[in-house]
């Protein structure tokens, strides 16, 4: 009987428990987002311009080859992963936006479901 309690209490908890964890996640990722949003707007003012997409995010840790008002690193460690483990998308143009920061959530495609996308 106190076995039927438990695996019924669960039941119940064990879904409400992993929802949170995925609303973490998605919280997680837009913290992470808004600060490379930072970090760029940081980059731009210094050198005149966001960087392309062949530089990446990777301009905001190491300075890229032939850019001067360089004045970085603008992260204090490496670009962070998202929630999921994968690496941020830079896409400069945005589809909306002058540029994007882009995780594909746990759908790990593009347009999947759960996207997230930081406009600049």
């Amino acid at each position: 009987m106190v076995l039927l309690i438990i695996a019924l209490l669960a039941g119940y908890v064990g879904p409400k428990l992993f929802s949170q964890v995925d609303k973490a996640k998605v919280k997680a990722t837009q913290a992470q987002m808004k600060t490379l949003g930072d970090a760029l707007a940081q980059y731009r003012l210094d050198v005149g311009g966001y960087p392309s997409a062949e530089q990446g995010l990777e301009a905001l840790v190491k300075a890229p080859a032939g850019v001067a008002g360089w004045h970085g690193p603008y992260l204090a460690k490496d670009v962070p992963m998202d929630a999921w483990g994968r690496p941020y998308q830079w896409r400069v143009p945005g589809g909306e936006a002058e540029a994007e920061i882009v995780s594909l959530g746990e759908a790990g495609r593009a347009g999947g479901d759960g996207e997230l996308v930081h406009a600049l």
